[in-house]
Protein backbone atom coordinates (compact mmCIF):
# COMPACT_ATOMS: atom_id res chain seq x y z
CA UNK A 1 0.00 0.00 0.00
CA UNK A 2 1.10 3.58 -0.62
CA UNK A 3 2.16 5.95 2.16
CA UNK A 4 -1.03 8.00 1.94
CA UNK A 5 -3.21 4.93 2.36
CA UNK A 6 -1.19 3.74 5.37
CA UNK A 7 -1.45 7.17 6.99
CA UNK A 8 -5.23 7.15 6.49
CA UNK A 9 -5.69 3.63 7.88
CA UNK A 10 -3.55 4.23 10.97
CA UNK A 11 -4.67 7.80 11.70
CA UNK A 12 -1.13 9.13 11.56
CA UNK A 13 0.74 11.57 9.32
CA UNK A 14 3.01 10.99 6.36
CA UNK A 15 5.70 12.90 8.22
CA UNK A 16 5.48 10.43 11.13
CA UNK A 17 5.65 7.47 8.74
CA UNK A 18 8.80 8.86 7.16
CA UNK A 19 10.30 9.26 10.64
CA UNK A 20 9.49 5.60 11.40
CA UNK A 21 11.24 4.73 8.13
CA UNK A 22 14.33 6.75 9.07
CA UNK A 23 14.57 4.90 12.40
CA UNK A 24 14.24 1.55 10.64
CA UNK A 25 11.00 0.59 12.38
CA UNK A 26 8.59 0.60 9.45
CA UNK A 27 10.53 0.32 6.20
CA UNK A 28 8.71 0.18 2.83
CA UNK A 29 9.92 -1.21 -0.47
CA UNK A 30 10.88 1.25 -3.16
CA UNK A 31 9.14 0.69 -6.49
CA UNK A 32 10.77 1.38 -9.80
CA UNK A 33 9.11 4.75 -9.99
CA UNK A 34 10.49 5.69 -6.55
CA UNK A 35 7.16 5.34 -4.71
CA UNK A 36 7.03 3.72 -1.29
CA UNK A 37 5.10 0.48 -1.03
CA UNK A 38 4.24 -0.93 2.41
CA UNK A 39 3.49 -4.54 3.28
CA UNK A 40 0.19 -5.25 5.10
CA UNK A 41 2.10 -5.82 8.36
CA UNK A 42 3.08 -2.14 8.34
CA UNK A 43 -0.41 -1.24 9.51
CA UNK A 44 0.05 -3.38 12.64
CA UNK A 45 3.54 -1.98 13.18
CA UNK A 46 2.36 1.63 13.07
CA UNK A 47 -0.57 0.81 15.35
CA UNK A 48 1.83 -0.79 17.84
CA UNK A 49 4.13 2.27 17.81
CA UNK A 50 1.21 4.64 18.42
CA UNK A 51 -0.20 2.44 21.18
CA UNK A 52 3.08 2.22 23.07
CA UNK A 53 4.09 5.86 22.66
CA UNK A 54 0.69 6.76 24.12
CA UNK A 55 1.73 4.74 27.19
CA UNK A 56 4.87 6.82 27.61
CA UNK A 57 7.47 4.88 25.59
CA UNK A 58 9.71 6.71 23.16
CA UNK A 59 9.61 5.69 19.51
CA UNK A 60 12.98 3.97 19.87
CA UNK A 61 11.75 2.01 22.92
CA UNK A 62 8.98 0.48 20.80
CA UNK A 63 11.57 -1.32 18.63
CA UNK A 64 11.48 -4.76 20.31
CA UNK A 65 7.69 -4.73 20.24
CA UNK A 66 7.56 -3.75 16.57
CA UNK A 67 10.22 -6.26 15.56
CA UNK A 68 8.45 -9.06 17.41
CA UNK A 69 5.40 -8.62 15.16
CA UNK A 70 7.35 -10.04 12.25
CA UNK A 71 7.75 -13.28 14.26
CA UNK A 72 4.11 -13.27 15.44
CA UNK A 73 5.45 -12.97 18.96
CA UNK A 74 4.18 -10.11 21.10
CA UNK A 75 6.51 -10.86 24.02
CA UNK A 76 10.28 -11.09 24.12
CA UNK A 77 12.98 -10.51 26.73
CA UNK A 78 13.85 -7.08 25.31
CA UNK A 79 10.18 -6.07 25.38
CA UNK A 80 9.81 -7.04 29.04
CA UNK A 81 12.97 -5.14 29.92
CA UNK A 82 11.65 -2.07 28.12
CA UNK A 83 8.38 -2.26 30.01
CA UNK A 84 10.20 -2.44 33.33
CA UNK A 85 12.48 0.45 32.44
CA UNK A 86 9.52 2.59 31.37
CA UNK A 87 7.65 1.84 34.58
CA UNK A 88 10.72 2.84 36.61
CA UNK A 89 10.98 6.10 34.65
CA UNK A 90 7.31 6.82 35.21
CA UNK A 91 7.65 6.18 38.93
CA UNK A 92 10.55 8.62 39.10
CA UNK A 93 8.55 11.19 37.14
CA UNK A 94 5.55 10.71 39.43
CA UNK A 95 7.82 11.38 42.40
CA UNK A 96 9.07 14.60 40.79
CA UNK A 97 5.55 15.79 39.96
CA UNK A 98 4.32 14.94 43.45
CA UNK A 99 7.13 16.99 44.96
CA UNK A 100 6.28 19.91 42.66
CA UNK A 101 2.60 19.68 43.58
CA UNK A 102 3.39 19.65 47.29
CA UNK A 103 5.65 22.67 46.88
CA UNK A 104 2.89 24.54 45.03
CA UNK A 105 0.33 23.51 47.66
CA UNK A 106 2.62 24.89 50.35
CA UNK A 107 2.81 28.21 48.52
CA UNK A 108 -0.98 28.30 48.17
CA UNK A 109 -1.38 27.60 51.88
CA UNK A 110 1.09 30.38 52.72
CA UNK A 111 -0.78 32.81 50.47
CA UNK A 112 -4.10 31.77 52.01
CA UNK A 113 -2.83 32.75 55.47
CA UNK A 114 -2.05 36.25 54.16
CA UNK A 115 -5.54 37.03 52.93
CA UNK A 116 -6.13 40.25 54.82
CA UNK A 117 -4.68 41.48 58.06
CA UNK A 118 -5.71 44.32 60.29
CA UNK A 119 -8.81 45.50 62.08
CA UNK A 120 -12.24 44.23 61.01
CA UNK A 121 -14.38 46.43 58.80
CA UNK A 122 -17.18 48.30 60.51
CA UNK A 123 -20.23 46.46 59.32
CA UNK A 124 -23.60 48.13 59.06
CA UNK A 125 -26.98 46.55 58.42
CA UNK A 126 -26.91 44.60 55.13
CA UNK A 127 -30.69 45.01 54.84
CA UNK A 128 -30.14 48.76 54.39
CA UNK A 129 -28.74 48.03 50.93
CA UNK A 130 -32.16 47.02 49.62
CA UNK A 131 -33.55 49.48 47.12
CA UNK A 132 -30.27 50.97 45.99
CA UNK A 133 -27.38 50.02 43.69
CA UNK A 134 -24.17 48.40 44.80
CA UNK A 135 -21.08 50.62 44.95
CA UNK A 136 -19.28 51.39 41.71
CA UNK A 137 -16.61 48.72 42.08
CA UNK A 138 -14.98 46.61 39.41
CA UNK A 139 -13.31 43.26 39.98
CA UNK A 140 -11.87 40.58 37.75
CA UNK A 141 -13.46 37.18 38.25
CA UNK A 142 -11.63 33.87 38.21
CA UNK A 143 -12.62 33.52 34.54
CA UNK A 144 -10.58 36.65 33.76
CA UNK A 145 -13.57 38.80 32.88
CA UNK A 146 -14.34 42.17 34.49
CA UNK A 147 -17.29 42.25 36.88
CA UNK A 148 -18.86 45.62 37.62
CA UNK A 149 -21.01 45.32 40.73
CA UNK A 150 -23.01 48.42 39.85
CA UNK A 151 -23.68 47.14 36.31
CA UNK A 152 -24.17 43.39 36.45
CA UNK A 153 -26.80 43.40 33.72
CA UNK A 154 -30.52 42.78 33.33
CA UNK A 155 -32.32 40.19 35.39
CA UNK A 156 -31.49 38.81 38.82
CA UNK A 157 -27.88 38.34 39.88
CA UNK A 158 -27.11 36.19 42.91
CA UNK A 159 -23.92 37.04 44.82
CA UNK A 160 -22.97 34.60 47.55
CA UNK A 161 -20.61 36.30 49.99
CA UNK A 162 -18.76 33.84 52.23
CA UNK A 163 -15.86 33.90 54.71
CA UNK A 164 -13.38 31.58 52.99
CA UNK A 165 -12.99 28.11 51.60
CA UNK A 166 -10.32 25.89 53.07
CA UNK A 167 -8.18 23.35 51.29
CA UNK A 168 -8.41 19.61 52.00
CA UNK A 169 -6.11 18.64 54.86
CA UNK A 170 -5.24 22.23 55.79
CA UNK A 171 -6.44 23.61 59.12
CA UNK A 172 -8.02 27.03 59.25
CA UNK A 173 -6.03 29.68 61.12
CA UNK A 174 -6.68 29.75 64.84
CA UNK A 175 -9.40 32.26 65.65
CA UNK A 176 -11.42 31.69 62.46
CA UNK A 177 -12.99 28.48 63.67
CA UNK A 178 -15.35 30.46 65.87
CA UNK A 179 -16.73 32.41 62.90
CA UNK A 180 -20.02 30.89 61.84
CA UNK A 181 -19.75 29.31 58.40
CA UNK A 182 -15.97 29.45 58.22
CA UNK A 183 -15.39 25.82 59.13
CA UNK A 184 -15.97 23.49 56.20
CA UNK A 185 -18.79 20.99 56.55
CA UNK A 186 -17.71 18.55 53.87
CA UNK A 187 -20.66 19.77 51.79
CA UNK A 188 -19.38 23.21 50.83
CA UNK A 189 -20.00 22.47 47.15
CA UNK A 190 -23.73 23.16 47.54
CA UNK A 191 -23.38 26.35 45.53
CA UNK A 192 -21.86 24.41 42.63
CA UNK A 193 -24.24 21.46 42.94
CA UNK A 194 -27.35 23.67 42.83
CA UNK A 195 -26.12 26.14 40.23
CA UNK A 196 -28.36 24.88 37.43
CA UNK A 197 -31.39 24.85 39.73
CA UNK A 198 -30.73 28.41 40.86
CA UNK A 199 -30.63 29.54 37.24
CA UNK A 200 -33.79 27.59 36.47
CA UNK A 201 -35.51 29.28 39.42
CA UNK A 202 -34.96 32.68 37.86
CA UNK A 203 -31.38 33.84 38.36
CA UNK A 204 -29.62 35.29 35.33
CA UNK A 205 -26.14 34.84 36.76
CA UNK A 206 -24.35 33.65 39.90
CA UNK A 207 -21.15 34.81 41.59
CA UNK A 208 -19.23 33.89 44.70
CA UNK A 209 -17.26 36.55 46.59
CA UNK A 210 -14.76 36.33 49.42
CA UNK A 211 -11.61 38.00 50.71
CA UNK A 212 -9.36 35.27 49.36
CA UNK A 213 -6.72 36.19 46.80
CA UNK A 214 -7.06 35.85 43.03
CA UNK A 215 -4.59 32.96 42.83
CA UNK A 216 -6.29 31.11 45.65
CA UNK A 217 -9.72 31.65 44.10
CA UNK A 218 -8.58 30.45 40.69
CA UNK A 219 -7.14 27.26 42.18
CA UNK A 220 -10.39 26.74 44.06
CA UNK A 221 -12.55 27.29 40.97
CA UNK A 222 -10.43 24.81 39.02
CA UNK A 223 -10.29 22.20 41.77
CA UNK A 224 -14.04 22.29 42.43
CA UNK A 225 -14.93 22.73 38.74
CA UNK A 226 -17.16 25.66 39.58
CA UNK A 227 -19.63 26.62 36.82
CA UNK A 228 -19.67 30.27 37.91
CA UNK A 229 -16.89 32.83 38.52
CA UNK A 230 -15.55 33.77 41.93
CA UNK A 231 -14.83 37.38 42.82
CA UNK A 232 -11.61 37.90 44.82
CA UNK A 233 -11.82 40.90 47.17
CA UNK A 234 -8.69 40.54 49.33
CA UNK A 235 -8.81 44.19 50.45
CA UNK A 236 -12.49 43.95 51.45
CA UNK A 237 -13.31 46.94 49.29
CA UNK A 238 -16.97 45.96 49.04
CA UNK A 239 -17.20 45.71 52.84
CA UNK A 240 -15.75 49.19 53.20
CA UNK A 241 -17.91 50.73 50.48
CA UNK A 242 -21.21 49.02 51.33
CA UNK A 243 -20.81 48.44 55.05
CA UNK A 244 -20.93 44.67 54.83
CA UNK A 245 -20.09 42.85 58.09
CA UNK A 246 -16.69 41.22 58.44
CA UNK A 247 -14.87 39.32 61.18
CA UNK A 248 -11.25 39.23 62.29
CA UNK A 249 -9.53 36.12 63.57
CA UNK A 250 -6.23 34.32 63.23
CA UNK A 251 -4.62 37.47 61.84
CA UNK A 252 -7.18 37.59 59.01
CA UNK A 253 -10.30 39.57 58.25
CA UNK A 254 -13.03 37.77 56.34
CA UNK A 255 -16.56 38.45 55.21
CA UNK A 256 -19.57 37.34 57.18
CA UNK A 257 -21.74 35.01 55.16
CA UNK A 258 -24.65 36.67 53.31
CA UNK A 259 -26.33 36.59 49.91
CA UNK A 260 -27.28 39.56 47.73
CA UNK A 261 -30.01 39.44 45.11
CA UNK A 262 -29.43 42.26 42.62
CA UNK A 263 -32.19 42.86 40.07
CA UNK A 264 -31.56 45.19 37.16
CA UNK A 265 -28.61 46.60 39.12
CA UNK A 266 -30.66 47.38 42.24
CA UNK A 267 -30.37 45.33 45.43
CA UNK A 268 -33.72 43.58 45.76
CA UNK A 269 -33.10 41.31 48.74
CA UNK A 270 -30.40 40.38 51.25
CA UNK A 271 -30.20 37.04 53.00
CA UNK A 272 -28.59 37.74 56.37
CA UNK A 273 -27.91 36.14 58.69
CA UNK A 274 -27.58 32.66 57.19
CA UNK A 275 -28.00 30.17 60.04
CA UNK A 276 -27.53 27.03 57.92
CA UNK A 277 -25.15 27.46 54.97
CA UNK A 278 -25.73 23.92 53.69
CA UNK A 279 -29.47 24.40 53.15
CA UNK A 280 -29.20 28.04 52.11
CA UNK A 281 -29.26 27.22 48.38
CA UNK A 282 -32.78 25.84 48.84
CA UNK A 283 -33.85 29.08 50.54
CA UNK A 284 -32.53 31.07 47.59
CA UNK A 285 -34.29 28.81 45.09
CA UNK A 286 -37.58 29.09 46.95
CA UNK A 287 -37.30 32.88 47.09
CA UNK A 288 -36.50 33.12 43.37
CA UNK A 289 -39.35 30.80 42.47
CA UNK A 290 -41.80 32.83 44.54
CA UNK A 291 -40.68 36.11 42.99
CA UNK A 292 -40.99 34.65 39.52
CA UNK A 293 -44.51 33.43 40.32
CA UNK A 294 -45.55 36.83 41.70
CA UNK A 295 -44.10 38.52 38.64
CA UNK A 296 -46.03 36.28 36.26
CA UNK A 297 -49.31 36.99 38.09
CA UNK A 298 -48.90 40.76 38.18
Amino acid sequence: MRVGELARRTGTTIRALRYYEETGLVVPRRLGNGYRDYDPIAERQVARIRELTALGLSVEETRPFVESLADDDDVCAAAVATFRSTVSSLQARIGELTAQREALDARIDTAARRLVTGAPATGGRPADLVGGPLPELEFYGTDGRPIRLHALGPGRSVIFVYPLTGRPGVDLPRGLLEIHGARGTGRDNWLRDHHAEILAAGAARVYGLSAQSTGYQRELAYRLRLPYPLIPDPKLTLAAAAGLPAHAGGGLTVYERLTLIVTDDVVEHVFHPIPDPVSHALDVMRWLTQRRTVGSLS
